[in-house]
Parts: C-alpha cells; sequence; structure tokens
C-alpha cells in the first residue's frame, strides 16, 4: 500500500475496529502524519496542535487493528501508557510480522 492510501484508508477506517491493519498499512500512516505534522508546525502552532488531537480519531482504531494482525487482544494497546518501556514494547509490536490469516 502506498503512502497516500495507507494515510486516507486510515481516515476512512476512523470508527472501524474490526479487521486487521498490515505492517505497511500502519507504518506508512505514521509516516504521512510526521510529514503533515512538520509542514503544520511550519505554518502555524494552532492548526499543528488540532490536527494532533485529530490524529486520535484513526490512530486508536488502526493500533488496535495492528495488534490483532499479530495477534494480541486489543487491551495490549495500554501498554503505551506505561513510560519509556512501554511505548518501546509497543512500538516493537508494531514491527512484528502479520500472522498468516
Amino acid at each position: 500500500m502506498r503512502l497516500i492510501e495507507a494515510f486516507t484508508s486510515a481516515w476512512s477506517r476512523s470508527f472501524d475496529y474490526e479487521g486487521r491493519s498490515n505492517r505497511g498499512d500502519y507504518w506508512w500512516f505514521v509516516l504521512a502524519n510526521l510529514i503533515v505534522l512538520m509542514i503544520l508546525l511550519r505554518i502555524s502552532d494552532v492548526l499543528y496542535t488540532t490536527y494532533s488531537v485529530a490524529t486520535i480519531v484513526p490512530g486508536i482504531p488502526l493500533a488496535v487493528r495492528r495488534l490483532r494482525d499479530i495477534g494480541k487482544p486489543w487491551p495490549w494497546i495500554f501498554l503505551g501508557l506505561i513510560p519509556i518501556i512501554g511505548t518501546i514494547w509497543l512500538i516493537v509490536l508494531f514491527c512484528q510480522p502479520s500472522l498468516s490469516a
């Protein structure tokens, strides 16, 4: 999946907690978000903050689908609340290959 496709797919599936999202879907969305955030930061702090908060809407379902894709239940998303170690552990999980369906 390409960058723009992954970005638009994540936004269009913002309230879809079912199914799976592969590594490409997740990491292309993260890259697109970083690019948009860097551009918005140069333009306006208000736009940057607004977009940062808005990305929570597609980000959580995408993370839940990614965890499901590697065979973990959705509550594993709360690992990110543990400072430093939990966040690193969650990133490692997101880098894992998909399970065979």
